[in-house]
């Protein structure tokens, strides 16, 4: 383990025990407003209205602050009939430390959210067959996922409700998630507890970690519309440093969405974005990414509601926007819709349909990934999911992996690659940090361009412990 990994480990782990003594919520709502003042992921990205939000909570003054944490520690073993094969030992995680507070007719959220994987993923990537995106040690990274930046947010966002039904949103980031595609996968529910990247991530969410973006939206009852504008370049490998962009900062591209939540247990959203000059290695082309999703959430069974704790009694809840905490907080304003604080669910389910396309706007070349994902919890502690992908894949993954990019090599899409995974993991509650052991098993299948590297049916299989704050 090296001295940076050291580091890294254990100022998570100082950040964990610090919080002990904060008070334990599962945060819930009821509707698609209630759902994005609750601010529990990445930019304004929204799942199910009723999704659980595991949290620690505290007050200082009018301030309510939160924490959310999840770390990986992860050993991986991709298998494939050739020297693509390799292993590693890893770590995936990130925290987001978050404040809200009234501020005139609104409510005011700060939020930021750092990753270690900078330190903890060596070699600037970690295995994963098929893997493609990003650059390391100025190669394209092949058969590897990328860390993500120390900093992976920075954010502001302002809520004014204009009637009871209607919102008026604003959303503010140097470094942030414009409003393009669903919750990215190391936030929503449905991949919670998968340790690595979905293939399809550059097709679908990759934009989950941008520079300089600003979001307008408005919300009436089930129905939500964005305009963002962002930097469109990806990070650079200085993970490190604020801002790491190859071609400047300015606000150079544009994204709009388009999310439904009818019900609390169902959200979809629909997608587009022009996005300037976002791959390092291909300098001024342009892409047009478009995605659409579908979410699903319910919970079957829940733990009783727990006794609110001795830390709890200074937190002045009426400060939230209509916490309702059945009828400890005073009763909100009509103009701001309650929230819910519900008891822990012990079985529920988690889905995520998802589709997402990148076109060349200089060749008018596309590749589409497609993803279905489920997460079911029983038995308070227990989860088993899948992931299955048909993603496409570009004649990047032909090149030896760690070598430049040839002179004059024109990217193009190569087929279509299937990935079957199925995992299981078992929770171990210590004090406010759950650990859960577990393992996953992905079954690829090739492209019969790709067999003569890969063979037919490469595999991967990763071994961990995930830790959480709850």
């Amino acid at each position: 383990m090296t001295m940076r990994w050291s580091i890294a480990v254990g100022l998570m782990l100082l950040v964990f025990c610090a919080t002990d003594g904060q008070a334990q919520m599962v945060m819930s709502a009821r509707t698609l407003i209630e759902a994005e003042q609750q601010h529990g992921s990445s930019g304004t990205s929204i799942e199910p209205a009723s999704t659980p939000v595991p949290m620690l909570m505290s007050a200082h003054g009018a301030w309510q602050l939160m924490l959310h944490a999840n770390v990986f520690v992860a050993n991986t073993q991709q298998q494939a009939e050739s020297e693509r094969g390799r292993d590693a030992f890893f770590s995936t995680n990130w925290i987001m430390p978050m404040a809200q507070r009234k501020l005139g007719p609104g409510l005011l959220t700060v939020r930021a959210m750092f990753s270690f994987e900078p330190a903890t993923v060596g070699g600037r990537n970690y295995p994963l067959l098929f893997q493609q995106g990003e650059t390391a040690y100025g190669a394209p990274i092949v058969d590897g996922q990328h860390p993500h930046d120390f900093f992976m947010e920075v954010a502001a966002l302002y809520d004014l409700p204009l009637s009871r039904n209607t919102l008026l949103s604003f959303y503010a980031a140097p470094v942030g998630d414009p409003a393009i595609g669903p919750t990215a996968y190391p936030h929503r529910q449905s991949a919670s507890e998968d340790p690595v990247a979905a293939l399809g991530h550059h097709q679908e969410d990759s934009t989950h970690i941008a520079f300089n973006v600003v979001t307008g939206g408005l919300t009436y009852r089930w129905v939500r519309v964005e305009l963002s504008g962002f930097h469109g370049g990806e990070p650079d490998e200085h993970r490190w440093a604020f801002e790491p962009s190859p071609n400047g900062h300015d606000i150079d591209s544009v994204s709009t969405r388009l999310t439904v939540s009818p019900t609390p247990d169902v959200s979809g959203q629909y997608s587009i974005a022009h996005i300037h000059s976002p791959e390092a290695l291909y300098p001024g082309e342009d892409q047009q990414r478009q995605t659409a999703s579908v979410m699903y959430h319910h919970t079957f069974r829940a733990k009783a509601m727990p006794a609110m704790k001795s830390s709890m009694s200074g937190m002045d809840m009426g400060d939230m926007p209509g916490m309702d905490m059945g009828g400890v907080a005073p009763a909100p304003p009509k103009a701001v819709p309650a929230m819910n604080m519900v008891a822990e669910p012990t079985t529920d389910l988690a889905t995520t349909f998802l589709w997402g396309r990148t076109r060349s706007l200089a060749d008018n070349s596309k590749e589409n990934s497609y993803l279905a994902e489920a997460l079911l919890r029983f038995a308070s502690k227990n989860y088993v999911w899948t992931r299955m992908e048909n993603a496409g894949r570009s004649n990047e993954l032909m090149l030896t992996p760690g070598s430049p990019l040839p002179v004059g090599f024109a990217e193009e899409p190569i087929g279509h690659v299937a990935a079957y995974t199925l995992g299981y993991d078992h929770d171990i509650r210590l004090g406010h940090i759950v650990a859960a052991p577990g393992a996953q098993v992905t079954v690829y299948r090739s492209p019969e361009a790709l067999r003569s590297t890969y063979g037919s049916t490469p595999a991967g299989e990763v071994f961990f412990v995930r830790f959480r704050l709850r």
